[in-house]
């Protein structure tokens, strides 16, 4: 016997039982977040891996984290219970990516590169031919006791997704900007093929048409291959 349910009871049921956070990239709100609250961090792991895990401070004593003098964070929180006092982000299950008031592709994922001097945040589709940078730190020091603290670039920020007016336990790396208009940045120039006509048009390449006389400006006439009608 079939069973029914609510619009929104069916939208739970079917986010829990797919396991797919990004079901549909217009099914979630978002809201600001204190970002001080916040510490956006990269732990050394290995000879030269790093992993992103984001902390927040629920209630203000005692501290999640300490800033060190040598400029890392210590991760206080593990010298105590730090259940409701402490919130972590450890992975995609607790944090995504949010562009243009929409979650962006589920291809994107948040990777840690290094860089010559700087350890930077990007947002990597192996289909495209280009990273977004998110976040970044200057000269970091690996140490397995202590972490890195990111600071977000210009124009992301922290948000709370949100369902029908509810928070949920899920963190955004936001910009207000979309999908194209932030990999048309990234590559300095045109968007993808893909993402044309999706919150940014295409950009003249080439010479323009001339209004009058058939001809590219500074060219001759142009030939056209003429196709026969056959019925």
């Amino acid at each position: 016997m079939s069973r029914t349910y609510p619009g929104s009871l069916a939208a739970g049921l079917l986010l829990s039982l797919t396991g797919l956070p990004l079901l549909a990239a217009g099914l979630f709100d978002s809201q600001p977040l204190d970002e001080e609250r916040f510490a956006v961090l990269a732990q050394a792991v290995g000879s030269n891996s790093w992993k992103l895990l984001v902390l927040e401070q629920i209630k203000a004593r005692p501290l999640c984290w300490e800033d060190r003098a040598d400029g890392l964070v210590k991760p206080s929180l593990n010298d105590f219970d730090f259940t409701g006092i402490c919130s972590r982000y450890l992975d995609s299950n607790g944090y995504s990516l949010r562009a243009g008031g929409e979650d962006m592709d589920r291809s994107f994922r948040l990777r840690l590169q290094q860089d010559r001097d700087d350890l930077v945040l990007m947002a990597i589709d192996p289909d495209q031919g280009v990273p977004i940078p998110v976040a970044r730190a200057n000269r970091p020091r690996r140490d397995r006791n202590a972490f890195v603290k990111l600071n977000l670039d210009p124009g992301w920020s922290l948000e709370r997704r949100a369902y029908q007016g509810r928070t949920l336990s899920h963190v955004y790396f936001a910009h207000q900007n979309s999908t194209p208009q932030l990999l048309a940045k990234a590559r300095g120039g045109e968007p993808p093929q893909r993402f044309r006509g999706l919150g940014l048009p295409p950009t003249p390449s080439g010479p323009q048409l001339a209004s009058r006389g058939g001809r590219l400006q500074g060219q001759g006439p142009i030939r056209l291959e003429v196709i026969p009608y056959r019925p």
